[in-house]
């Protein structure tokens, strides 16, 4: 029998890949055998990811794509097609948070930019491929949502507001995608240390607060969450769709 989280034979399509858990993502993907398309808005950081890609052996493609224009997902779609054929795994990764504050003093333009990306870039990015997976008779697309997802995070109101929004989308996308053998899934990482995370974490005070918040005691690896993107991805997950899959050390428990 054929190991069931083998990803040989598939194109996988990962946005927000320059980094964090993107570039994490997409590494794992290649690692079990699938041929990557990268994409993120910072050309040194998707090149990168694509060349690590190449040197583990499957094929790569970098590109700059802002995920809240439908002319660069169009674009972005077409190039993968164009290179690989098909399209079998869309993990939507984008996402950011330029806001630390409370609901009276988040800027509309701060808060109109994490709906773009965060909301908006999952929409677009779905409903392109959408019809490509239904052509190929089956597809699997991974929406990175986040604990904030299903719980209140002080100071977070615009990224909660719109993680819970990925949250539902996933679900319906979920009900309307499986007559069509299309699996739609949310990954919900829980804290990681990453660019977006480290001026919390590192903060002495709130540092020591989110973890006393986690069960497990510590903060996430990359690798952990990447490692859960595999399995969604994977036959290993055939019978699985419209999960939110919590990969947080036990903090969505409380």
């Amino acid at each position: 029998m054929d190991c069931p989280f083998s990803l040989d034979g598939k194109v996988a399509a990962v946005s927000g890949a320059g980094r964090g858990i993107g570039k994490a993502i997409a590494l794992a993907l290649a690692r079990a055998g699938a041929d990557v398309a990268v994409f993120s808005r910072t050309e040194a950081q998707f090149s990168a990811t694509a060349a690590e890609i190449e040197e583990l052996g499957c094929g790569a493609l970098g590109m700059c794509v802002d995920v809240s224009k439908a002319e660069d997902v169009d674009a972005m779609l077409s190039a993968v097609l164009e290179k690989f054929g098909r399209l079998d795994i869309m993990v939507n990764n984008a996402g950011l948070n330029p806001s630390y504050a409370r609901v009276e003093k988040i800027r509309e333009e701060d808060y109109d930019l994490i709906m773009e990306v965060n909301v908006k870039g999952v929409f677009l990015c779905s409903q392109r491929v959408i019809p490509v997976m239904k052509e190929q008779g089956k597809g699997c697309i991974i929406n990175v949502a986040s604990v904030a997802g299903l719980k209140a995070l002080y100071k977070c109101s615009a990224y909660t507001a719109s993680k819970g929004a990925v949250v539902q989308l996933t679900r319906t996308m979920a009900l309307e995608l499986a007559p069509f053998n299309i699996r739609v899934n949310a990954l919900c990482p829980g804290f990681v240390t990453t660019e977006m995370t480290e001026g919390l974490l590192g903060h002495p005070r709130e540092g020591e607060r989110v973890l006393s918040l986690i069960p497990m005691g510590r903060t996430g690896e990359l690798e952990e969450i990447a490692a859960a993107a595999v399995f969604l991805a994977s036959d290993a997950a055939s019978y699985v769709t419209g999960a939110v899959l919590a990969v947080d050390g036990g903090w969505s428990c409380w």
